[in-house]
């Protein structure tokens, strides 16, 4: 596509967040917000269950959204869903948050890759502005570091139980590069070299030195030793949050994490990370080299250590994140083909993974059929998309 390309102009960046924000809450309020709706028709399914991930990226939607779209609508917005987050989720006498709230109960379970989107509302609330945000950014971070932060590995530990008392000798990755991200919005929203110096840490630990065990990939699973754990859930390669194999998506989404990275890193000389975008390349390379299905597009979810694909089908959040990854890396190298991939994968969304009222489908077989969602609450209230879209401001021709 040449530089008139649909998506790469910032009216139609604006028209897919309203579009997305329309669906999800639809008057523009918290009373109409969740994350639990039919993705097809908008019908809303549990009313009353709050999950902590899903109320944490409302937070980074409203957020979003006063800064690319309308502050007088918007800002007052990212306050509310902020304070629902806290009123909803938040158990003073742990001080931590709950995992999952319905009206007849609470899972309390203290949960890193939870507790990380958290520090991301708050960040994100406080860039846009939102009065008291600053004071609860560093109580949420303490909160984070108290209660699974091991100085010995720069990494965090795993879950907790209601009480802090941790529940499983479990290691994961995807936590620790949900928290990477996490401290990048931190550094973003206070300029505080140590929010920047905190996420190069956490990048350097999984991208570079514990991926020379793996060929310069990631693997999900770790031992309380952090050594590789290479056969947790090796019977269930479709989990949520910890399915078996190599999962491009995630290649893709540190390949755009370390990209920014290197932008910020060019931008101070309190923290350096010379490494960075060479991994980043690297990873997306990879990515699509192999988690890339040249017959039929999209990306395969998980794939083996041959390289070989496990679980075919292509969620949407994979896709949002290569978008991401794209217009960084494009970005931060100037590297022709990054725009190409960039166009393409909007293309793919535009064609297979756009719902009918402007949301994203959840994910699409191999075919590009669409697969109804089964993996259990909603945590998707456009966050991802609705990111692709912020990202894709890298990409934006006046």
């Amino acid at each position: 596509m040449t530089e008139q390309s649909p998506y790469r102009s910032q009216p139609y960046v604006e028209d897919q967040i309203d579009r997305i924000l329309g669906f999800y809450t639809p008057e523009q309020s918290i009373n109409s917000f969740t994350a639990e709706r039919d993705e097809r028709t908008g019908q809303v399914t549990h009313p009353t269950r709050s999950h902590l991930v899903a109320a944490s990226r409302f937070v980074i939607n409203c957020a979003r959204a006063t800064e690319i779209r309308d502050r007088t609508t918007w800002e007052p917005l990212t306050a509310d869903a902020l304070r629902m987050l806290h009123t909803t989720h938040y158990d003073a006498d742990a001080n931590g948050y709950d995992w999952i709230v319905t009206e007849d109960e609470r899972d309390r379970r203290r949960s890193p890759y939870g507790h990380a989107f958290v520090v991301s509302a708050i960040a994100h609330a406080h860039t846009a502005g939102v009065s008291g945000a600053a004071d609860q950014l560093t109580n949420a971070i303490d909160i984070f570091e108290t209660g699974f932060f091991e100085p010995a590995q720069h990494l965090f530990r795993s879950e907790c139980d209601a009480t802090w008392s941790p529940i499983e000798a479990y290691r994961g990755q995807n936590a620790n590069m949900h928290a990477c991200e996490a401290y990048l919005a931190a550094y973003d929203a206070t300029d505080d070299p140590s929010y920047l110096s905190r996420a190069v840490a956490i990048a350097k630990r999984l991208t570079v030195e514990l991926a020379t065990e793996t060929d310069g990939r990631i693997w999900e699973h770790y031992t309380e030793e952090w050594e590789h754990d290479f056969s947790y859930n090796q019977s269930n390669p479709r989990d949520q949050f910890r399915p078996w194999g190599y999962q491009p998506g995630h290649h893709l989404e540190w390949a755009k994490l370390l990209a920014q990275i290197d932008s910020y890193c060019s931008e101070t000389d309190a923290v350096a990370a010379p490494w960075a975008i060479d991994r980043g390349t690297a990873l997306f390379a990879w990515a699509t080299t192999y988690g890339w299905d040249d017959s039929d597009g999209g990306f395969y979810y998980t794939v083996n250590h041959d390289n070989q694909a496990i679980v075919t089908d292509t969620y949407g959040w994979t896709v949002a994140e290569a978008i991401g990854a794209a217009a960084w890396l494009h970005r931060q190298t100037g590297a022709p083909h990054y725009a190409v991939w960039y166009d393409r994968l909007w293309t793919y969304a535009d064609t297979y993974l756009r719902a009918p009222h402007g949301n994203w489908y959840e994910r699409v077989s191999r075919s590009n059929a669409w697969v109804n969602p089964t993996d259990g609450p909603a945590v998707e209230p456009g966050y991802h998309p609705i990111g692709a879209c912020a990202d894709a401001l890298q990409m934006v021709v006046e």
